[in-house]
């Protein structure tokens, strides 16, 4: 990789890594201040809501071959979450103090958190082996967690009021279903999709902690 763009993605890895930590902290302080967990989006939800709408980049990173991730995985998460954040989470106010907004957005932050500060110390060349272990140990309960009772939750709680406001009804002129009918459809597939993502961070995870392993043998 060329040294400029080294640090390009440095930079861009630091300045999401800040923004994650900001969100995160903005929430957790928000709690402590309030005692509810009603507070997560009011605190929080515009800052994440734009730093998951440039996560795009990082499709675009994959598809011009400026990272090995590829572009079907990241597009999938990038997709998943935005549309979660964008089209449900935002035009709803009513769903915006529930708990699972609270658990999604901690389950995020944690996990960006750590991706973003593991990718800036790995283009920095001098990644600790225990950042790398919590970068690939630790999506497996922060996933989940984000997944069940944070996303797929909150979509859930969120239908009889995309039924009654006829949600992104402009989009859906014409078409013989309903924005309300294709999210029915979509958390019915959603756990299958999440299990696509969710099975490739294990087999990364045997790839990266694999090689560290090996090294010690030797």
């Amino acid at each position: 990789m060329s040294p400029l763009s080294n640090l390009y993605l440095c930079t861009y890895n630091s300045l999401h890594a800040i923004g994650w930590a900001v969100a995160l902290s903005r929430i957790l302080s928000s709690f402590v201040t309030t005692k509810s967990v009603n507070g997560a989006y009011a605190s929080a939800g515009e800052l994440i809501c734009l730093l998951q709408t440039a996560a795009f980049l990082e499709v675009v990173h994959g598809a011009i071959g400026l990272v090995p991730s590829g572009v079907v995985n990241p597009l999938m998460q990038w997709g998943g979450r935005t549309h979660f954040l964008l089209a449900v989470v935002r035009q709803i106010d009513e769903v915006q103090e529930l708990p699972s907004i609270f658990i999604t957005f901690v389950a995020w932050s944690l996990s960006e958190v750590i991706r973003y500060s593991h990718y800036v110390l790995s283009c920095m060349g001098s990644c600790p082996y225990w950042i790398n272990y919590l970068r690939y140990t630790a999506f497996i309960v922060l996933y989940p967690i984000g997944m069940a009772p944070g996303e797929m939750w909150l979509m859930y709680q969120a239908l009889p009021f995309i039924k009654k406001k006829h949600l992104h009804k402009h989009l859906f002129n014409g078409l013989p279903f309903s924005y309300y009918n294709s999210l029915m459809v979509l958390l019915l597939c959603y756990p299958f999709l999440w299990l696509k993502l969710y099975l490739h961070m294990f087999k990364q995870r045997r790839s990266k902690l694999g090689k560290h392993h090996e090294k010690k043998k030797l």
